[in-house]
């Protein structure tokens, strides 16, 4: 995780899903409730944002390998606004790499230097100084 500073996406949250068990999970921005007020709340303090840089073991300590479907959440897809050819969609999003694919894994966020970080979602992204040449 690095420092929030205002970039669109996800971050770290503790997770409750219908069967009551708690993890911790990066959870989308668009997975957020922002009518809810304590939800909102919750997002705005948020302190950490998710670079999607991920560490995954996928053997126990035993060296044999998990069953990863064993850890995906099937209710946490969401839809989400995207452009296409300048056309408005709405995507449907299934668990990913992370949203949804971490319930009840053993989850450890880790903060990383904002330098490891340097996104372009768009054209003028490329005029911040992280993408200049010194």
């Amino acid at each position: 995780m690095v420092k929030n500073e205002g970039e669109p996406g996800g971050g770290p949250f503790w997770v409750k899903s219908e069967n009551g068990t708690i993890s911790l999970q990066i959870v989308e921005s668009a997975q957020i409730d922002t009518e809810n007020k304590q939800q909102k709340n919750i997002l705005k303090k948020a302190t950490h944002f998710n670079p999607v840089d991920i560490v995954c073991s996928i053997k126990n300590y035993k060296g044999h390998k998990f069953n990863l479907l064993n850890f995906i959440d099937p209710n946490t897809g969401f839809i989400s606004s995207k452009t296409r050819l300048g056309k408005n969609l709405k995507a449907l999003e299934l668990p990913g790499l992370w949203n949804g694919a971490m319930s009840n894994w053993n989850t450890l966020f880790i903060e990383v230097p904002l330098s490891t970080f340097n996104p372009v979602k768009n054209v003028n992204d490329l005029l911040k100084s992280s993408h200049q040449h010194n």
